[in-house]
């Protein structure tokens, strides 16, 4: 780290004691040599000292912290706060030793002499030890988040950097202890980093296979699987599948015929079961150590199990019967004996996991997988809790676990129709085919996605989820500009919902379609709000009802509550595959509350997770235009036009569902800012 005007006498302190201490992982801290702590107290003021330690040179411009820390403000009062906190620092970091902070005009630097970080061990030309990459244990800079928007995407982009910098450590650790038992410690080390890491894994599994411990190894494989499954990888390294197919074992499937090959080619037969519906069984979590207890497991189930119920299209059923040591239900009672006794239920999905504890903290580990593709793991989640309140802890679980569970089984079973060879599909076989289209929204696949919901609707007009799915559809097709005819795709949109709503009461997400159509098409907000409400409480694990609710809200001027409502959507579904449509949906009560420079770093994260949907940037652009950004807002509303090459402001006046003047005229006022045309 260089300073401000440094001079050859400060080069040539760099080799006296360090005088600071940086920690930088886990929970900031700043010791002088005496190991005293110097750290400031304002979190702000700790926000400018961790910039400046992860900066090159130690030096960065006012205006960078400024736009990092104070994003929301305008430039003069986030320099003034910038000044201030500078001053607290500089108080602060005198108990350390003079001159460790400088300053000028434009730019804020540390000295590099007497300066030590624990980050500095990752930068080493020698190759560290192994425990070097016990640092990631803990989150970059972990009390400091929730400062602001910009602030934290910066720590994500930091942590990516010195992420990889450990995985190329981790990497040369490897090769150097290969063969040796010290491989495996690295490997543990680096899947902390990177649960995913071919190399890693690689060396674990093929220690166990070095030690003949083939359980072992065949259990590091599945856990591998189930990793790949929660980050959305599909198919395994080769060289681990084929250390994996060597591995002798009895009766056992091979990664090759059962694993993530079948979500390329997945296997022959009807989508859903007899009934209608995903057949789904739900087993109890099997307790790692004894001490936990069988009733812990069977609550969960229960909880788990009552909160997929309330999916129309997932029929549960619920295995209480406890584990044994082995991994083996076993009977608790002569009641449990006698419905063990009976024939298993054809499932076509089973759910289990496992528990762990650690003093006041526990571990339940979740995972889905599709019995007809041999296991195959769909989706797996891993909660680390403090066990405070353990009903309070039972309704999470199970409620983020249903919640995500949903949106799993529609993409999977319909990514399955789609790759099933088959002459005479059904209408639910067409619907579920359209899901991943309406889910991805590219202008081609999305219309064709419409055809296939308007087949299944014709072989099957009674059927509520269809309309439902075809409502949704035509949601889209209004708010992406892509119907011909806009009056008279809303004009249909609301009549599927309703139908949906009149065929099947008590389904959640038809319900909530049709209050979105009322809110947002309609633009009959009152009659939305008591629709999602209805939804919430027929199914509370839905996140598009928390979101549809929370942006009826705010066309109601209720933004707090909108926030509350779509930061509870995102909660339960923080993976969901329309994350980007849960992001977009809070640009705008940020923006009503005159949060500028929040709504825009949400608009530019919506986008950046899906650049094809045209909502975000319209929000994000009346942003701009009131921050006075007018350079990023023309780049902006080229893109936008790009999608809508018809919209102006005439259009966003039209379409808005804002129903107070003073708001609609806020929102207006700054696409006017920005530059769109006004017809």
């Amino acid at each position: 780290m260089s300073p401000i005007g440094s001079n050859t006498a400060d080069r040539a302190s760099r080799d006296r004691p360090a005088t600071l201490k940086l920690t930088l992982f886990g929970h900031m801290r700043a010791d002088d040599a005496a190991g005293c702590s110097v750290l400031p107290r304002g979190r702000k003021t700790r926000a400018v000292l961790a910039i400046l330690a992860l900066s090159p040179r130690g030096m960065a411009p006012r205006s960078h912290i400024a736009s990092l820390l104070w994003s929301v403000r305008e430039n003069e009062q986030a320099r003034a706060s910038l000044r201030q906190a500078v001053h607290e620092l500089q108080l602060a970091l005198s108990a350390a030793g003079p001159r460790l902070l400088r300053a000028d005009r434009n730019n804020i630097a540390l000295a590099h002499a007497g300066i030590s970080s624990d980050i500095e061990t990752l930068t080493r030309t020698v190759l560290p030890g192994a425990d070097v990459l016990n640092l990631f244990a803990h989150p970059l800079l972990e009390d400091l988040r929730g400062l602001d928007i910009a602030f934290d995407n910066w720590i994500e982009h930091q942590s990516r950097r010195l992420k990889q910098q450990g995985i190329t450590i981790g990497e040369a650790l490897l090769a150097a202890t290969a063969g040796t038992a010290a491989a495996t410690k690295v490997a543990a080390l680096m899947l902390r980093i990177d649960e995913t890491n071919t190399g890693a894994w690689q060396a674990a599994i093929g220690a166990q296979v070095a030690l003949g411990e083939h359980a072992g190894a065949l259990s590091a494989y599945e856990r591998y699987r189930a990793a790949l499954a929660r980050t959305g990888e599909r198919t395994p390294a080769a060289r681990i599948e084929e250390m994996v197919a060597a591995i002798p074992r009895a009766g056992a499937p091979q990664p090759g015929a059962t694993g993530f090959e079948a979500r390329a080619s997945p296997p022959p037969g009807r989508a859903y079961g007899a009934d209608g519906v995903v057949r789904l069984g739900v087993f109890p979590l099997r307790p790692i150590e004894p001490h936990i207890g069988d009733e812990l497991a069977v609550a969960l189930v229960e909880e788990i199990t009552t909160a997929l119920a309330q999916f129309r299209w997932i029929t549960c059923f619920a295995n209480i019967l406890p584990w044994s040591a082995d991994g083996s239900s076993r009977p608790r009672d002569a009641d449990s004996a006698s419905r063990a006794s009976q024939p298993p239920p054809q499932f076509d999905f089973l759910l289990d996991g496992t528990l762990q504890r650690s003093g006041g903290r526990i571990r339940v580990i979740v995972q889905l997988s599709d019995v007809r593709a041999g296991r195959t793991v769909v989706w797996a989640r891993r909660f680390d809790r403090d066990v405070t309140d353990i009903f309070a802890l039972q309704d999470e679980i199970a409620a983020e676990t249903a919640a995500q569970i949903d949106t799993a089984l529609l993409l999977w079973e319909g990514e399955r129709v789609r790759h099933r060879q088959r002459g005479d599909p059904d209408a639910v076989d067409l619907m579920l085919g359209a899901i991943p289209s309406i889910y991805r929204l590219e202008s081609t696949l999305f219309r064709k996605a419409g055809e296939l919901l308007e087949t299944a609707l014709a072989l099957d007009s009674g059927n509520a989820a269809v309309h439902a799915w075809l409502a949704y559809w035509h949601l889209f097709l209004v708010g992406q500009g892509w119907a011909s005819d806009s009056e008279a795709a809303t004009a249909r949109a609301a009549q599927l919902a309703e139908r949906a709503v009149g065929l099947d009461a008590r389904d959640a997400r038809a319900v909530t379609l049709a209050g979105h159509v009322r809110g947002f098409l309609n633009k009959r907000p009152g009659e939305a709000a008591s629709l999602h409400d209805r939804a919430i409480a027929l199914n509370p694990n839905l996140a598009l009802a928390w979101c549809f609710s929370g942006l009826t809200q705010s066309y109601l001027g209720e933004h707090a509550e909108a926030i509350r409502r779509i930061d509870r959507a995102q909660r339960l579904a923080p993976h969901d595959p329309h994350g980007f449509f849960f992001d977009t949906a809070r640009i705008m009560p940020h923006l009503l509350r005159r949060e500028f420079g929040t709504a825009a770093a949400i608009g530019r994260r919506a986008i950046a997770l899906n650049p094809g949907f045209s909502s975000a940037y319209k929000g994000m652009l009346s942003a701009l235009g009131h921050l006075g950004r007018h350079e990023e807002a023309a780049a902006l509303c080229l893109r936008l036009l790009r999608l809508e090459p018809q919209f102006s402001v005439r259009d966003a006046i039209a379409r808005s569902p804002l129903i107070r003047e003073e708001e609609l005229n806020l929102y207006v006022d700054g696409l006017r800012r920005a530059g769109l045309a006004e017809e």
